[in-house]
């Protein structure tokens, strides 16, 4: 779904990145900067920096690298791919409360890759770093929740086991 809502990006599907071709070419290309967008304490941090910082941290051409997964695969992903270890990682102070309430966050300040993608591109073009317009961005995700809850809610019991509670609680 990201993927959609963005324009020069791709999907390089994989758990270990170390060896992979396509990363790797990104990662040596010449004139550019390539940058993870993972939480941290010691991050570069898009939420508090000035114009002029973020514009010197991004670089000319820079290459944002996002790990799409659920927390303990994302963790996976870094922890065996010892080429975006080296990376510099960029995060955000979130202010916002994700909307995916069909699936727990490992705390509450966490974002699903879509909403992140949001924040991240909001604050690029709060630095004039971005032009791309989010007004209507996150529209296909909530369209998603509400047909999975509404599916949910209405199903055939037939789909489900005969024990499947129908009350719903946002996580």
């Amino acid at each position: 779904m990201t993927k959609l809502q963005l324009e020069n990006s791709e999907i390089i599907v994989g758990v270990d990145f170390t060896n992979n071709n396509r990363v790797n070419e990104i990662l040596a290309k010449e004139n550019s900067c390539s940058i993870l967008l993972y939480p941290g304490k010691d991050n570069f941090n898009l939420s508090i920096r000035k114009s002029s910082e973020l514009n010197t941290f991004m670089g000319n051409n820079p290459h944002i690298f996002l790990l799409d997964g659920t927390w303990s695969c994302a963790r996976k992903m870094l922890r065996l791919s010892k080429n975006l270890q080296q990376l510099k990682r960029m995060s955000f102070d979130n202010k916002i409360v994700s909307k995916f309430s069909i699936k727990q966050q490992p705390k509450s300040h966490c974002l699903s890759t879509i909403e992140s993608v949001y924040t991240v591109l909001n604050l690029l073009k709060e630095s004039d770093l971005e032009q791309c317009d989010t007004k209507d961005f996150l529209i296909p995700f909530e369209k998603m929740i509400e047909y999975q809850i509404e599916y949910f809610l209405n199903s055939n019991p037939k789909n489900y086991r005969l024990t499947t509670n129908k009350e719903f609680v946002p996580k």
